[in-house]
């Protein structure tokens, strides 16, 4: 892992809180996630399971974690699994953790090899009642995929049948959606090193610079500060190919009067940043562009007014709307008579702002938690209005980190400049 160590203590409280919510006397089971096959003879980069890392900041494949509070042998409360490393392995892959690491990393005191696992669950699990596993139940996309977890569930129930089978997920939802203090400060140094790369790309565009040098400059940017990578591939649009939401081909040139729509964050520690700035490729917006600029910061800056502990997301959203009608009106791209006779289904402002305005951040990008929730202390939200305007060929999207707390939000991306003059005084500014 390139990022530094992270204060074991963040993990303990984790499992504490997790525990809080078991049933009486049951047991847990964590999976790391598979490795997946890229080719005949290399796997794709791995990346943990978010909820085992969540429990327990281990980042390794091959990992199992067990807890189980009630268990009558005290050896087993709280138990990680490790794939044994040797020599071979050493020389071939190099870092795995050994036992002494694991238990630093994690402060689970009781570490064993994989190999242990079947023996030591079956010594105890006829003791619980209740056994708790895990599943993907992330509602922002669907798994086809028979992915470790499921497979464990297969084989667990074929062992042990007449157990009170439990859902983990429901529990993760809860605890992962209000972020811990140690959370926001891998959060917030996602956020800086994000902001580092964007400051690096406004004195790099030009005209005539590609997409792909963009997002070269970022990455350079990443890896530089310890990032694992890019949270999500990045979007490096310009002139119209803004108004492709997902466009991530980025390997076009970038002409002269165009804007750059540009989202792209930091992976830190497993932690996401999540940024969408939007630029001029000449330094210099025009009176248009500038124009839908400033009415997508104006959204930007009421909605975040908006998102406070006790709003429904139902709530936010529809006066997020409404924000961005009264834009979309002074722009001249919709009538008043086209507000009044709209589908409430499908306002009229849908036309040129299409997608959410919010969501949860953390481990995932799109972070684990109930969208039917009002909003929360703690909770960690992007906020993200955006006008497309296919028939201008240009898309402009902005968007910040929002943590929501008691006192009101602190926005952690503030010191990222999103000012049109701001951006254009950077640009015209000394180079790299």
């Amino acid at each position: 892992m390139k990022y530094q160590n992270i204060e074991k203590e963040l993990f303990i409280n984790h499992r504490i809180n997790f525990n809080k919510h078991l049933k009486n006397n049951a047991l847990a089971i964590f999976n790391s996630n598979d490795e997946f096959p890229r080719s005949g003879d290399q796997n794709f980069p791995f990346k943990q399971n978010c909820d085992l890392f969540y429990l327990t900041g281990i980042d390794q494949e091959n990992t199992i974690l067990l807890l189980y509070p009630d268990c009558p042998n005290p050896l087993y409360r709280e138990v990680l699994f490790l794939r044994q490393t040797n020599e071979q392995i050493k020389v071939w892959e190099g870092h795995k953790y050994t036992q002494a690491m694991a238990e630093s990393v994690s402060g689970i005191k009781k570490v064993y090899w994989i190999e242990d696992f079947d023996h030591i669950l079956h010594s105890i699990i006829t003791y619980a009642d209740h056994i708790y596993l895990n599943t993907n139940e992330n509602d922002s996309s669907a798994h086809t995929i028979a992915y470790r977890d499921i497979r464990f569930i297969g084989d667990m129930k074929a062992k042990y049948p007449l157990h009170h089978y439990e859902r983990a997920a429901p529990i993760m939802r809860k605890l992962r959606a209000s972020k811990s203090a140690g959370e926001i400060q891998l959060i917030q140094k996602a956020c800086d090193i994000t902001r580092d790369a964007f400051i690096r790309v406004l004195k790099f565009t030009k005209p005539e610079v590609t997409e792909y040098e963009i997002e070269a400059e970022i990455i350079h940017e990443f890896i530089r500060q310890r990032a694992t990578g890019h949270a999500y591939p990045p979007i490096i649009a310009s002139g119209n190919n803004a108004n492709i939401l997902h466009y991530g081909d980025n390997n076009q040139i970038c002409k002269d009067n165009e804007l750059i729509l540009m989202d792209f964050g930091a992976e830190y520690a497993n932690y996401n940043a999540d940024l969408s700035r939007t630029i001029p490729v000449n330094g210099r917006f025009t009176a248009r562009q500038k124009s839908v600029y400033k009415a997508v910061l104006h959204v930007m800056k009421e909605a975040k007014k908006l998102m406070k502990p006790g709003i429904s997301g139902n709530d936010y959203n529809e006066k997020a709307g409404e924000l961005m009608t009264e834009q979309l009106v002074g722009l001249k791209l919709i009538s008043m008579e086209e507000v009044k006779k709209q589908n409430s289904g499908y306002p009229a402002y849908r036309k040129y702002f299409m997608h959410g305005i919010s969501h949860h951040l953390g481990l995932d990008v799109h972070d684990f938690a109930n969208r039917y929730t009002p909003f929360q202390e703690g909770n960690l939200m992007t906020c993200e209005p955006g006008i497309y305007i296919p028939a201008e060929g240009f898309g402009i999207r902005l968007e910040n980190n929002i943590l929501l707390t008691a006192d009101g939000n602190i926005d952690l991306m503030a010191n990222i400049p999103i000012e049109a003059e701001e951006i254009e005084e950077i640009m015209n500014s000394s180079t790299l």
